[in-house]
C-alpha cells in the first residue's frame, strides 16, 4: 500500500522520491532530469518533476528537522543573494561553528526587520541560547541584536561578534547553494525560490550527517531519505 502522500500518484513512491533526491542534490534543471530517467524506461514531463518539487520539497524539509537539529554554542549568520523574476532577494542562512546547518530564511530585503525575523526563527531551532553570534558588519545586524537584548529574547551577555574569517566557513556553504541554483537560471516567483530552497537546505543537512542515523554511505542515506517518507522497499 503506498504512503498517503503518494496515494492518488500516478508513479510509484520510489520514482518520485528518487527525482526529488537527484534534483536537489545535483546541480541540474527539470529538463535534463526527464531526459536522464527516459533513459531507464521511465517517461515522465518536466512539469510533473516541477509539481513533485514544489509539493515534496517542504515536507522533506519538515521531516528532517526532527532529526538534524544541531546543539548550538556559537552561530555564524550571514545572507546571500539569490534572483527571483529578475531581481535580487536575500537567503539569510545561519550555521554552527562546524558548519552544520542550523536555519536559513528568504527575504525580500536586507534590512533590521528582516534580520531580526531571521535571528528569531534561528532561536527557535537552538536547545540551548547560544553563547556567540557572528556576522557581517551589517548595521542591521547589530542593530537587531539590541533590541532582541533589550526584549529580553537573547541574553544580555551574548557575545556579537564581526570578525569576518570566522563567517568563512558559512561563506563556503553559500557557493554550494550557489553551484546548485545556477541551472535554475533565476526562480520565477518568490512562493517557487522559497519551497525549493527548503528542499536544497534540507538536502545539506543530510549531506552534512547531521543526524545520527547517517552515515557516509550513499545507500544508507537513500534508505533514510525514503523512510522519511515512509517508504520502505
Amino acid at each position: 500500500m503506498k504512503p498517503k502522500e503518494f496515494r492518488y500518484r500516478h508513479f510509484l513512491p520510489e520514482i518520485i522520491l528518487q527525482y526529488l533526491r537527484w534534483y536537489l542534490r545535483y546541480p541540474i534543471s527539470y529538463r535534463q532530469l526527464a531526459e536522464m530517467i527516459s533513459e531507464r524506461g521511465v517517461e515522465v514531463d518536466h512539469t510533473t518533476i516541477y509539481r513533485w518539487i514544489q509539493h515534496y520539497a517542504p515536507e522533506f524539509e519538515k521531516r528532517i528537522r526532527w532529526y538534524a537539529r544541531p546543539w548550538v554554542w556559537s552561530l555564524r549568520v550571514d545572507e546571500t543573494y539569490i534572483k527571483v523574476k529578475g531581481k535580487w532577494k536575500y537567503l539569510y542562512r545561519a550555521v554552527d561553528k562546524y558548519g552544520r546547518t542550523v536555519d536559513f530564511m528568504l527575504a525580500h530585503t536586507r534590512d533590521l526587520a528582516a534580520a531580526k525575523r531571521f535571528v528569531k526563527k534561528v532561536l527557535k531551532q537552538c536547545k540551548y541560547m547560544p553563547s556567540s553570534i557572528t556576522t557581517d558588519k551589517h548595521a542591521s545586524y547589530t542593530k537587531a541584536i539590541e533590541e532582541l537584548k533589550n526584549e529580553g529574547i537573547l541574553d544580555k551577555d551574548l557575545n556579537h561578534r564581526q570578525i569576518k574569517y570566522l563567517n568563512n566557513i558559512l561563506e563556503q556553504d553559500h557557493r554550494r547553494i550557489k553551484r546548485r541554483i545556477r541551472p535554475m537560471l533565476g526562480f520565477q516567483s518568490f512562493k517557487t525560490a522559497n519551497r525549493t530552497l527548503k528542499g536544497i537546505e534540507a538536502m545539506a543537512m543530510m549531506i552534512k550527517e547531521q543526524t545520527i542515523y547517517l552515515t557516509k554511505s550513499y545507500q544508507n542515506q537513500i534508505h533514510f531519505f525514503n523512510r522519511l517518507f515512509g517508504v520502505y522497499a
